[in-house]
């Protein structure tokens, strides 16, 4: 059994930041759970660690740097790419390869293939696997020397439904035989089931270490919903027993939701008062509510909310101003996209947005913002009915007409009779 002791880690690129003063332990028999944002410097963390990367700071397994240890996947098993190996070596041979290099029996090979349920694509070249049967394979790698440290980074990628859980029961099971494993996911969910603690950062700063259960109940989100016909009453009640310390806000017809008090606190309270309760519950935070509310303020790519509903985009074959514009409005309207959100709503482009062209000007996402013929412009006449119109020629018309009439004489009409 092995502590990862982690101190000060740090990395910059470009003189921008990636990581900064990151510490925290991965105690032995525990799943460490390893969460942030996209771009929050997880994958560099963990590279840090492996001693992949430079940069300043310290990580120990046991007291000993990564760099220093003998045949390392005896100690040490990591995970940190899709397909770490080479497309066209045989899934069997480039584990034996590995093994090889780090004095541990072919045996243990094929052991760890049916492991991972691969054992039937062993003489496989894994160019051809998917996303998931390589991640199953780079576990395989990371199991190879049967260590007492895991360092993996999104393993589930590419995993389906069976996949997920497997992976999720296989390592709670390794982590219940002493082992620390020390795992980042985007799987939530997954991650409220498998891990016993947290590692939380944002933009490269440590935002939360230790117990899940500690990590969720920190949550804001976490309230008393309680439905009584007293309401107003139990809330004047709620208010003075809270001092400050909560908040107690309506909610539906009836519904009161409490921060600051337990549930129990609440019935007693309700009890004293013969206040009648037709409804007591605690709501507690996901892991999801808690992280999304935690790391809010620390999304290095942040996503913006479509257009409203019912906005749509005509083409430039409409006549419109240009792909990505609003319909054109009547003469001398404002062209461009709408100023704001309707009203209630929260989303939609900001005025002068990416997602039309600029009023007043052609712009470069379509035609000019005119419509319509020029002034004086009169439509050509109609030729009279039965008169030849622009563009044919008289005489190929007399040639079609008789050609039509010698085949009515030779073979008749569409009918079968003679002419």
């Amino acid at each position: 059994m092995a502590v990862i002791e982690a101190r000060g880690l740090s990395k910059s690129y470009g003189g921008k930041p990636a990581v900064t003063q990151l510490s925290f332990d991965v105690r032995p028999g525990t799943v460490t759970g390893f969460l942030g944002p996209n771009g929050s410097g997880k994958s560099t963390t963990m590279r840090l660690m492996l001693g992949l990367d430079r940069g300043e700071g310290t990580c120990t397994f046991d007291g000993r740097p990564f760099t220093t240890i003998q045949q390392p996947m005896r100690h040490v098993g990591a995970l940190l790419e899709a397909k770490p190996f080479h497309p066209t070596r045989t899934a069997r041979n480039h584990l034996r390869m590995l093994a090889a290099a780090n004095d541990i029996p072919d045996g243990r090979v094929d052991e760890v293939l049916g492991m991972v349920g691969l054992s039937d694509v062993a003489g496989k070249k894994p160019g051809t696997f998917s996303l998931g049967m390589g991640q199953r394979l780079g576990l395989a790698a990371a199991l190879l020397g049967n260590p007492h440290t895991l360092i993996l980074d999104e393993p589930a990628n590419g995993l389906d439904p069976q996949g997920i859980r497997w992976m999720r029961d296989l390592l709670k099971a390794l982590a219940s035989e002493g082992r620390s494993v020390f795992v980042s996911s985007h799987l939530l969910s997954e991650m409220a089931l498998m891990a016993d603690e947290l590692v939380v950062i944002g933009r490269g700063r440590m935002i939360a270490n230790g117990p899940v259960a500690e990590f969720t109940k920190r949550s804001g989100l976490n309230h008393v919903l309680v439905r009584t016909p007293q309401a107003h009453d139990l809330a004047a009640l709620v208010g003075q027993r809270l001092a400050g310390r909560g908040s107690v806000t309506a909610g539906g017809e009836g519904e009161l939701s409490i921060v600051g008090l337990t549930a129990a606190e609440v019935g007693d309270l309700a009890f004293e008062n013969r206040i009648r309760v037709h409804e007591l519950v605690t709501r507690e935070a996901s892991l999801e509510d808690a992280f999304l509310e935690i790391t809010g303020g620390a999304q290095e790519f942040q996503a913006h909310a479509p257009g409203p509903v019912g906005w749509q985009q005509p083409g430039p074959q409409q006549g419109g101003p240009g792909w990505g514009g609003p319909p054109a409005g009547p003469p001398g309207s404002q062209q461009g996209p709408p100023v704001g959100p309707p009203p209630g709503a929260a989303y939609g482009p900001p005025p002068g947005g990416p997602w039309g062209p600029p009023p007043g000007g052609p712009g470069p996402y379509g035609p000019p913002a005119q419509q319509g013929p020029p002034p004086g412009w009169q439509p050509p006449p109609e030729p009279p009915y039965g008169a030849p119109g622009p563009g044919s020629d008289p005489a190929a018309d007399q040639q079609r007409d008789q050609q039509r009439d010698l085949h009515r004489d030779q073979h008749g009409d569409e009918n079968g009779g003679r002419g």
